[in-house]
């Protein structure tokens, strides 16, 4: 059962989270000011820890039972990452207790060169100017204090003498000791400068550094000891590279085990290339992970939806059609033609639009509304302002604990509204940067732009549109935030994601003619959407949703949920046996009325739950855990740096092959990532030109800006750190859409409404 957050009192203080903080626990909770105490709050369940320090919470999140309770929300990969973390503790103090008592061990110098070293420098003065090395405990017998020093002075000869000889004895070995520490972090810095070199020297993407596969490279070339040899060129594209295909179709072949239980998607991922020519990558997802088939140049077949069709016929027929359940385009013309075609040809699947592109276009349709535009530009202006000024920019952050107020997306519709929401919750940092001494005294507070970055930021106007828009877009962003979530099947909450923010707007505005603006931008981008009757059926599913409508359940979700058991399951007796089942899910009989799998409606992912407690029903089980284990989306963000262009531009018939295998490769070992990953990396830099491609909009500066170096000096940046406190913990975005589901009008859609009234209006003359 999941701890309810406990409530922070309003007298803490909260501080920042230094870059200092090195301990991975870090980027896990927050901390406060209480008086002269220091506390901690998981961000997780919100427990408040008043003492213990980062240790205690890194117990808590690990799971580690003696001193901190078990944190029950923290996500499995971040209670993996701890528990390695607290290992490694355990190693480096055994470490150290190996380090001090060989020095103890060591027999003291003879009394004439102790005599000697005494008369080139004092014990205590001596020891007061060494740096206190990593490696000893603090309470070590081999450091004298200051105190101790006075109270020996005050004592016979015969007893200072002791002391002397054996503190002497141990002043090498501490200046030893202290120059390995200096040694070992000169050597550490010498590796970095030489990866560095090499990631500039081949045009690495930095961004690389990040990738799971890094430190398992450190670690195995450490491992190999002094001059182990590095690859050849030939090795990488020859033997190695076929041993590497092996190994993730190894790993591959695990991941289509499980089609027969949870069946799988097709995706397909359509991008154009900076030369103009249009690639589509298809791959299949399943829980287990995302899997890239292949790559194909469709330049020249785009606009004919019989060379589509033929193309996805081929895959459906490879990954196998008892496996898949649909297959995931884009929405267009000639998609739409190919997939009512292919579903034709396979009755047995669906073909369903992606739904992050639809939620791309409804943001992009927002952002159109001229007074939305507006104030999206009033925005940008200020951001485009702090983020080409290094002195605005430090002051920002300095301010704002840390935090950007550019948040990058997964696209440019998305970063808009992100920002906005960002710069929202940030407000108060903001005002307070701008009221300061330190803003007044800044020679870049003069300038036109931090003029009106002042006025703006003053400006209740602004801020009133501002908080307008997020109240409005951020549910948005929510349901975008599910369908793009590697980790948990989207199909079980997509349905009521929609709902759930158009009755937000609906709240917010309260007239119709106020909110259907909104309503009209949603309907009119997601009428493809409700016509996917697996949409319907991962609503219907879903106990979490499905158990808080109170009365009948809207026919439109029955309607799709009897779609599916006849499309899904082409047998007819086990479609009957189906519905005898769908009475026990519905009246709560047998296992789904335990208290435990009350409970577990609110805790468990939703095919996780028919696992466990449909076992009464297994017909209904089977079906209710191939559904809810699909996405909903096709888009997939991890083919930067791979060359599908020299893939597809490659003539010779061997070379050709032996890309298509580094692509399968390359991009298979990312989707990986997504699994394996913890995605705590540092914060994406907005100005980074890895982030370009989303924030070009709310960090590009004017051509004048560009050579004005006295506030453009990269180096005298401060980094971004991290640091999420005031912005809150990262909420999940599917448990948070909450219970009741009971607004016709949300379900009949604006469009509906609108021809019944025109019909009345018909019928009355």
């Amino acid at each position: 059962m999941a701890l309810a957050p406990q409530p922070i009192a309003s007298s803490l203080e909260p501080l920042p989270i230094t870059s200092q903080k090195h301990d991975p626990a870090w980027k896990h909770c927050q901390m406060f000011k209480n008086g002269d105490r220091v506390q901690l709050k998981c961000l997780y369940c919100g427990k408040v820890f008043k003492g213990g320090g980062i240790h205690r919470i890194k117990e808590h999140l690990a799971g580690q039972k003696g001193n901190a309770s078990t944190c029950l929300r923290v996500s499995p990969d971040v209670r993996l990452l701890m528990q390695q973390s607290l290992d490694g503790v355990v190693v480096k103090k055994k470490k150290k207790q190996k380090i001090a008592e060989e020095i103890t061990s060591i027999s003291p110098l003879p009394t004439s060169e102790m005599d000697t070293f005494g008369n080139q420098c004092d014990v205590n003065s001596g020891l007061q100017l060494l740096a206190v090395p990593e490696t000893l405990e603090p309470d070590s017998s081999l450091l004298v204090t200051r105190e101790e020093g006075k109270t020996n002075r005050g004592t016979d000869r015969r007893k200072r003498g002791r002391v002397k000889r054996a503190d002497k004895s141990a002043i090498p070995d501490a200046v030893a000791i202290n120059s390995i520490a200096l040694d070992s972090k000169r050597g550490n810095n010498q590796v970095h400068m030489a990866i560095a070199r090499f990631l500039y020297d081949a045009g690495v993407p930095l961004e690389a550094v990040n990738s799971v596969y890094f430190q398992q490279m450190i670690n195995a070339i450490a491992s190999g000891g002094p001059g182990v040899a590095a690859p050849s060129y030939q090795d990488l594209r020859g033997w190695i590279l076929k041993n590497s295909v092996e190994e993730v179709k190894n790993d591959i072949d695990q991941y289509m085990g499980t089609w027969a239980r949870t069946g799988c998607s097709v995706l397909v991922d359509q991008w154009n290339t900076h030369n103009g020519r249009i690639l589509i990558n298809i791959l299949a997802h399943c829980p287990e992970g995302i899997m890239f088939l292949r790559s194909v140049d469709v330049s020249d077949i785009m606009n004919s939806a019989d060379a589509l069709y033929e193309l996805l016929k081929e895959v459906v027929e490879e990954v196998g059609v008892r496996n898949v359940l649909q297959v995931i385009t884009n929405g267009e013309e000639q998609y739409l033609v190919a997939g009512k075609r292919l579903s034709d040809t396979f009755p047995t699947l669906y073909w369903a639009p992606c739904a992050s592109r639809c939620l791309d276009l409804m943001l992009e349709d927002f952002g159109k509304l001229e007074w939305i535009n507006a104030t999206l530009e009033q925005a940008k202006s200020i951001a485009r302002f702090v983020y080409n000024h290094n002195v605005v920019l430090n002051m920002m952050r300095r301010y704002t604990f840390g935090n950007d107020i550019v948040a990058p997306g997964m696209t440019r519709f998305a970063t808009n509204f992100m920002t906005l929401k960002r710069m929202v919750d940030l407000k108060q940092n903001l005002q307070d940067m701008i009221t300061s001494q330190e803003w007044m005294d800044c020679p870049c507070s003069k300038k036109p732009g931090g003029l009106e970055m002042l006025d703006l930021i003053s400006n209740h106007s602004f801020w009133s549109s501002c908080i307008l828009i997020v109240h409005l877009t951020d549910p948005l962003l929510r349901v975008f935030r599910i369908v793009g979530n590697e980790k948990r099947p989207a199909m079980g909450y997509v349905y009521a994601g929609i709902y759930r923010a158009k009755e937000t707007i609906k709240k917010q505005l309260v007239k119709k003619e106020d909110y259907i603006v909104y309503w009209n931008i949603i309907d009119n981008r997601w009428e493809q959407q409700w016509h996917v009757p697996l949409h319907a059926a991962g609503f219907y599913l879903n106990p979490k949703f499905f158990y808080s409508i109170e009365g009948d359940i809207h026919n439109e979700i029955v309607s799709g949920m009897l779609d599916c058991i006849e499309r899904l399951v082409p047998d007819t007796i086990i479609q009957d046996k189906i519905m005898k089942e769908l009475n026990t899910y519905k009246n709560s009989i047998g296992d789904f009325g335990r208290k435990m799998a009350i409970r577990a409606r609110d805790t468990l992912l939703p095919a996780e739950w028919w696992s466990t407690y449909g076992g009464s029903c297994p017909n209904l089980a089977r079906l209710a855990i191939r559904v809810l284990s699909q996405p909903c989306s096709s888009i997939v963000n991890k083919r930067n740096q791979i060359p599908f262009e020299q893939m597809h531009d490659s003539r010779n018939c061997l070379e050709h092959q032996r890309l298509i295998d580094l692509v399968f490769v390359q991009y298979n070992l990312r989707l990986m990532q997504i699994v394996q990953m913890n995605r705590e990396h540092d914060p994406r830099d907005p100005i980074s030109f890895d982030s370009s491609n989303v924030v070009d909009d709310w960090v590009s500066g004017k051509e004048a800006c560009l050579q004005d170096y006295g506030t453009s000096d990269w180096m005298a940046l401060d980094p971004p750190s991290g640091n999420t406190m005031l912005l809150g913990p990262s909420n999940d975005e599917a448990e948070d859409l909450g219970a009741g589901f009971d607004d016709d009008e949300i379900f009949n859609r604006v469009k509906d409404v609108e021809e019944d009234n025109i019909e009345d209006n018909v019928v009355s003359q």
